[in-house]
């Protein structure tokens, strides 16, 4: 167990920092693919059939993450006229969660929580594959920006990839200066069989 915390933590080292700080910054959530790997999906899954306790590899990933995070978060803060306030210590917050969606079902658009105290992002990491597992059930954020229609946008997501997005608000960078934004996350309608993801936040309070 120890050794797979390790190899989680190197990939989660390796992936492209930069990139995904841009890709936040510009559209409000950044694909991380690959993010884990077959065996660890698998481990996740069989807790919707045998709850029992998380993998290791949910907290080293939670901590590897929220460390990467932090640098990005305090600059969202300072952006949206907020202190900054996250530490590189993952203190405790809320646990994760794991989801399930069946055919006919779907996550109606979720606000997030506006409470300054939260930490501005959250991950989604989907444990199954489209179009084998189940069909429809698309990742879907929608942006409100001030005095403008909301914008859709699809997350095409494959089994382990996961999903970095705002929680709920964001700063975007306008003609005039930095303005706030609200993000909303939800999943289409399943057409067929059952779509499972990880949901993991990094909020501080506890």
């Amino acid at each position: 167990m120890q050794a797979d915390a390790v190899a989680l933590r190197e990939r989660v080292a390796r992936l492209d920092w930069p990139g995904i700080a841009a890709q936040l910054n510009a559209e409000g959530h950044a694909l991380v693919c690959g993010l884990l790997d077959a065996a660890q999906l698998d481990a996740l899954a069989a807790l919707q059939v045998h709850p029992g306790p998380w993998p290791g590899c949910v907290a080293a990933l939670q901590s590897a993450l929220h460390a990467r995070l932090v640098p990005i978060a305090n600059q969202w803060r300072a952006r949206m006229g907020q202190a900054q306030r996250h530490q590189a210590v993952l203190a405790r917050g809320e646990g994760p969660q794991l989801h399930c969606l069946r055919a006919g079902e779907d996550l109606p658009l979720q606000p997030g929580r506006e409470d300054p105290q939260a930490f501005p992002l959250q991950l989604a990491v989907l444990l199954g594959t489209p179009g084998e597992d189940f069909t429809g059930g698309a990742m879907v954020l929608t942006e409100q920006r001030p005095r403008m229609q909301s914008r859709p946008m699809v997350l095409p997501l494959r089994r382990g990839d996961g999903a970095l997005f705002a929680a709920a608000l964001r700063p975007h960078a306008g003609a005039r200066g930095d303005y706030t934004v609200r993000l909303r996350h939800g999943v289409a309608r399943v057409r067929s069989g059952r779509r499972l993801w990880l949901d993991l936040r990094f909020d501080e309070a506890g």
